[in-house]
């Protein structure tokens, strides 16, 4: 394995880190794991239903990542036409996704159906995985730029169908099983991990978002415009 693979590597969990702990993922996050876990007094089964969230999660985003890499990678096409502008299309998609995740371009997305997830829900701590699944799959635009302009053109450069998306899924259920610890142990200890996780965050997704539109542009005037080399 050589840099570019280990570098992919940590681009993925750290995509999965990032989607997680962006606002509307990380507050539906903690807010499906809360109502879920309302009515369990057991701090086992607290940090049971966060798992089990976390799980529905990480299988969705695995399933939908391998199904879209495996299909593109599938088709001679299409696998032909990237390997050959593969460098030309990532500045442009780097930047939009930079441009997305620094507020600069908004991108309204649906939400998760709210009396579903509440049905869900109320049916107890064994639905958490299914309320995961159905979390997972309403995107954000920070969470869909990330996942989809992101790992998705990674995972296809790389020809990784379950890797590359099976860590970006482990990323994005760590911050997640540490908060179902945090519920377990007491709405203090969520609160300030909350607040200092918030402004990691802010900084993060700002720095993340910089060096994507850095790294775009480079792109852009190495492979589209050949002006550097």
């Amino acid at each position: 394995m050589n840099d570019g693979w280990w570098l992919a590597v940590a681009s993925a969990v750290w995509l999965g880190v990032l989607t997680s702990i962006s606002p509307c993922p990380l507050a539906t996050n903690i807010a499906a794991i809360s109502f879920i876990s309302r009515h369990l007094h057991s701090r086992r089964r607290v940090a049971l239903t966060g798992a089990l969230y976390t799980l529905g999660r990480v299988a969705t985003y695995v399933a939908l990542a391998w199904l879209l890499v495996t299909s593109v990678l599938a088709a001679p096409q299409v696998a032909h036409f990237l390997q050959k502008y593969m460098n030309q299309l990532l500045g442009p998609v780097l930047i939009l996704v930079g441009m997305v995740l620094l507020g600069l371009l908004p991108v309204p997305l649906p939400s998760a159906p709210g009396p579903l997830a509440q049905r869900l829900a109320g049916r107890g701590w064994w639905s958490a995985g299914l309320l995961g699944v159905l979390f997972a799959l309403a995107f954000c635009p920070v969470s869909a730029a990330l996942f989809f302009g992101s790992l998705i053109p990674l995972a296809v450069r790389q020809e990784s169908a379950w890797l590359l998306p099976g860590l970006y899924g482990v990323g994005t259920g760590l911050p997640v099983l540490v908060f179902a610890v945090l519920i377990a142990l007491g709405a203090q200890a969520v609160g300030r991990a909350f607040q200092r996780l918030t402004q990691f965050e802010l900084w993060a997704r700002r720095v993340t978002g910089g060096l994507f539109i850095g790294i775009g542009i480079y792109f852009a005037l190495a492979y589209i415009f050949e002006v550097i080399s």
